[in-house]
């Protein structure tokens, strides 16, 4: 749902301050100047590993997974308020590490922020046209794609252990992310006890 809310005046400089709502590598790696991060919760859509990373965490000979939005349900994550006068700066930088393969499309969604305050916020949602939209895999599948691959920005395994850790400290622990973990980590043990 787009919302109107969340643009403020930045004292001093005549912008309006944005906000940006991270459920994946944002959240624990924003990457741009922010004025603060606060907990936010989007209604309506979860978090997936349902798109072939073909860049960041795989390539084309062998695709990872990353994460993007599904419809149904909610996510908990983090949104970020930027300074009218970093925006520019700041947008160019998000559509640069986020679409490089053009898998998502850039939109305005209303994000509750803990307090219950709504906001206007720019996230980036999965275009399931794309390629690259990899849909519903069961656990076996995710894990076996995520297993090995490699991308420009490391190992897939990394960014999903990074997600759960920053889940669990954020106090939301997620079970199901929590368990494609453990079988990842017992698929690449595997391998590597096989080719000892």
């Amino acid at each position: 749902m787009v919302s109107s809310g969340g643009m403020v005046k930045d004292e001093g400089s005549g912008a309006a301050e944005r906000w940006v709502f991270g459920y994946g590598s944002l959240m624990w790696r924003p990457g741009f100047p922010y004025l603060e991060a606060k907990p936010a919760v989007l209604h309506g859509w979860r978090r997936a590993f349902c798109i072939y990373s073909v860049v960041h965490r795989g390539t084309f000979k062998r695709p990872g997974l990353v994460l993007g939005l599904t419809q149904g349900g909610n996510v908990r994550g983090v949104a970020f308020r930027v300074a009218g006068c970093d925006w520019a700066d700041a947008y160019a930088y998000l559509i640069e590490r986020e679409q490089p393969t053009e898998t998502y499309m850039d939109a305005e969604v209303e994000v509750s922020l803990a307090g219950g305050e709504a906001v206007s916020a720019l996230t980036f949602l999965s275009d399931v046209q794309h390629p690259q939209w990899a849909g519903e895999l069961d656990l076996e599948t995710q894990a076996r794609l995520i297993a090995g691959a490699r991308g420009l920005s490391g190992r897939n395994v990394d960014y999903l252990r990074d997600l759960v850790r920053h889940l669990i400290e954020q106090g939301a622990p997620d079970p199901a992310m929590e368990q494609l973990l453990a079988r990842v980590e017992g698929l690449e043990g595997e391998e590597a006890a096989a080719a000892a």
